[in-house]
């Protein structure tokens, strides 16, 4: 395990200097609970070894962490029963990566600002207000990415 930097409280997770409710472990993956939960089962998974980026990860452990992630997804529909469960790979609260296992009962429940728009002094999210791409950008923008 790589060394962690200083005030990285899921590295502080993994070597049980901070409290967190654990869903599972294995030599390289963490799963606890999210303290400030959109629903009750809301969980992370994480490596044990600290990787700021989520893209940075091994290929293999991102993979298995996403293997995991499919089994308790499948917990928490069978415990909870919500309409879906949705994953979030943000990369912004704590600098170290980390996946985001959310039980949805409402579309918004996983969204982005650029959804957000005030009407009638109420916010709603939509994504009305965010024009169609033209296809010549898409197709271009299609080759940049393509791989394999």
């Amino acid at each position: 395990m790589t060394q962690s930097p200083t005030n990285c409280i899921f590295c502080e997770i993994v070597a049980g200097s901070a409290p967190s409710s654990r869903v599972y472990e294995d030599q390289e993956i963490l799963g606890f609970l999210n303290i400030k939960p959109a629903h009750p089962g809301e969980c992370l998974l994480i490596p044990k070894h600290h990787v700021d980026h989520f893209t940075d990860l091994d290929v293999e452990i991102a993979a298995r962490i996403m293997m995991v992630a499919q089994r308790l997804a499948n917990r928490i529909r069978e415990v909870y029963r919500p309409q879906r469960v949705g994953y979030v790979v943000a990369g912004y609260g704590v600098a170290h990566a980390h996946l985001i296992i959310v039980p949805q009962w409402h579309t918004n429940d996983i969204t982005c600002q650029h959804f957000a728009v005030l009407n009638d002094g109420e916010i709603q999210f939509t994504d009305a207000h965010i024009p169609l791409a033209p296809r010549d950008e898409l197709d271009l923008v299609a080759k940049k990415l393509r791989i394999g």
